[in-house]
């Protein structure tokens, strides 16, 4: 079973930075690609940011694109999105999802194991 924990989300000011991170177990991510997810009151999920499996494949929304940064840690099972620059707009629940295969996806239902999700609040 795979188990996936988000942290890091909290209440920032407009044009301030968090760093989420998605946890997992030994060789989690080892060898599939990881997405981070997110979702707003009243609106549907929306993908904002994806990486492969060695990370050297990474695509991004056009909303987040220059102000955030996805990457991963292979050696603390960790996947990261650096969230710089944050907007009111950008508050949502964020979601990290691994792919059931090497590479990342921007459709949400490729997904086969989601994190609980963190709260990200951007106060203006």
């Amino acid at each position: 079973q795979v188990h996936l924990v988000e942290s890091g989300g909290g209440l920032v000011q407009a044009g301030g930075s968090l760093r989420l991170s998605c946890a997992g177990l030994e060789r989690t991510f080892s060898n599939y690609g990881t997405g981070w997810f997110r979702q707003a009151p009243g609106k549907e999920r929306e993908f904002v940011a994806g990486i492969s499996w060695r990370g050297g494949s990474t695509l991004y929304a056009e909303s987040v694109k220059g102000r955030f940064t996805i990457s991963r840690d292979i050696a603390e099972n960790t996947v990261y999105l650096q969230m710089n620059s944050l907007k009111p707009e950008d508050t949502a629940v964020y979601y990290c999802a691994r792919a059931p295969n090497k590479d990342y996806s921007a459709r949400d239902d490729v997904y086969n194991y989601w994190g609980q999700g963190t709260q990200v609040t951007v106060s203006s």
